[in-house]
């Protein structure tokens, strides 16, 4: 999930090493399956759920839709933010779609930082400090990474840091909300 569709669909990519995503096609919520380390995975790239004009019935059924792809449940969400253009607004959204899936989905969640779209001494410092994205990396107990030169190995082990604070635990949705 994030800001950016053209992000979202790169850090896919980047994950799977392969293009399952094209760049500028809005996703639709199909999973692309892939190994990473022996391990087999499923991404989803969500469509732009931080749209304020997307209706709370079409969230709710986008988020029933990626808890159906990822069966049992998702164990981690990238929130993949491009740190110029993530606005309070945005954090916000962000914050009530991810309430959708469980009332903890912080604890599954890993923010990875973009690359900013224009590149200024000092940029990870600033961006870092921006109020809503600071907000954010705090909400997902200070997990965060820079896309900026970023390894596959780098994610893969935050990743499965991720499921480890989790006890390899997916989300579980309440059903009732």
């Amino acid at each position: 999930m994030g800001n950016s569709l053209s992000e979202r669909t790169a850090a896919a990519n980047f994950i799977l090493e392969v293009p399952a995503f094209g760049p500028g096609e809005e996703p639709d919520l199909q999973p692309a399956r892939g190994l990473l380390k022996d391990k087999e995975i499923v991404l989803i790239n969500t469509p732009d759920l931080l749209h304020p004009t997307v209706s709370q019935h079409k969230l709710t059924e986008h988020v029933e839709l990626c808890v159906r792809h990822s069966a049992p449940g998702p164990h981690v969400f990238l929130l993949v933010l491009q740190p110029e253009d993530f606005t309070e607004e945005h954090r916000l959204r962000l914050c009530r779609v991810l309430k959708l899936f469980s009332d903890t989905p912080f604890d599954h969640s890993l923010v990875l930082i973009s690359t900013p779209k224009k590149k200024k001494s000092g940029f990870m410092e600033k961006f870092r400090l921006h109020p809503p994205l600071k907000h954010m990396i705090k909400l997902c107990r200070y997990r965060f990474l820079w896309r900026e030169n970023l390894e596959h190995s780098e994610l893969f082990s935050r990743l499965v840091q991720v499921l480890k604070e989790n006890n390899g635990e997916h989300v579980k949705r309440d059903t009732h909300q």
